[in-house]
């Protein structure tokens, strides 16, 4: 799985929060692009970056409802009509689109009843449109709110969920967030020393046989409830 983040914020080198997720986005090893950096936007090489990634995720923080101008100059340079379905090809078809954003807000106030009275994924309507036109897959949003009073162990889980929407498969099922912890431990694994590593592959081979336990337990509860539904008959 590539990924490419689009990233959106005119101060980035002043944003804590942009620091914390770029950070993590290392350790997954994708693509971080800031779109304010660029010095102009040559759009071949923008369509090729695109077109080399499965995943292409936008992140920013929230700007009056919407994006920062940065995304959507852009957007609008890159994404022309014949490039996204007008000559009747679809060159951003199958791949998945997400969103990352970022608000001073608290998750709760994106809600009916709220400070806002509007939830997120209202919001962000048009881009999940443009996404939807170009026959893309559309992952669920990813909110990260109020980051600054999160506690450190809020900012760990954040951290571990942030870089599971980078680049684990989808959907979030219990099966693909154990093979994308399985495949983490195995790189983390291997980097480690000779003494170390005999510790780090005991760990690993425990972790593999706890979920194939679990598989099998699954796998008996499966049997047993198909039973149940056959004698319903």
């Amino acid at each position: 799985m590539k990924t490419l983040v689009v990233v959106s914020h005119p101060d980035i080198n002043n944003s804590q929060t942009e620091a914390f997720l770029k950070k993590g986005s290392e350790q997954v090893d994708v693509i971080w692009h800031h779109v304010e950096s660029l010095k102009g936007i040559d759009v071949d090489f923008e369509r090729k970056l695109i077109g080399s990634c499965e995943r292409i995720i936008f992140q920013f923080p929230l700007y009056w409802y919407s994006a920062p101008a940065g995304l959507k100059n852009w957007i609008d340079k890159v994404f022309s009509r014949n490039y996204v379905y007008g000559d009747g090809q679809y060159h951003l078809a199958d791949k998945e689109f997400g969103l990352v954003v970022t608000t001073g807000l608290a998750k709760k106030d994106f809600q009916v009843g709220g400070i806002e009275s509007m939830t997120m994924d209202q919001l962000m309507a048009p881009y999940r449109a443009f996404a939807h036109r170009a026959h893309m897959k559309i992952l669920p949003l990813f909110l990260v709110d109020q980051f600054w009073y999160k506690t450190e162990s809020q900012q760990q889980q954040l951290l571990i969920d942030y870089q599971r929407y980078l680049n684990q498969d989808f959907p979030d099922s219990l099966a693909n967030r154990q093979a994308w912890f399985e495949k983490r431990l195995e790189k983390f694994v291997d980097g480690l020393d000779e003494a170390d590593g005999k510790i780090g592959q005991l760990i690993l081979d425990t972790y593999q046989q706890q979920i194939d336990e679990l598989d099998q337990l699954n796998d008996t509860l499966k049997m047993i409830k198909e039973g149940e539904d056959d004698s319903l008959e």
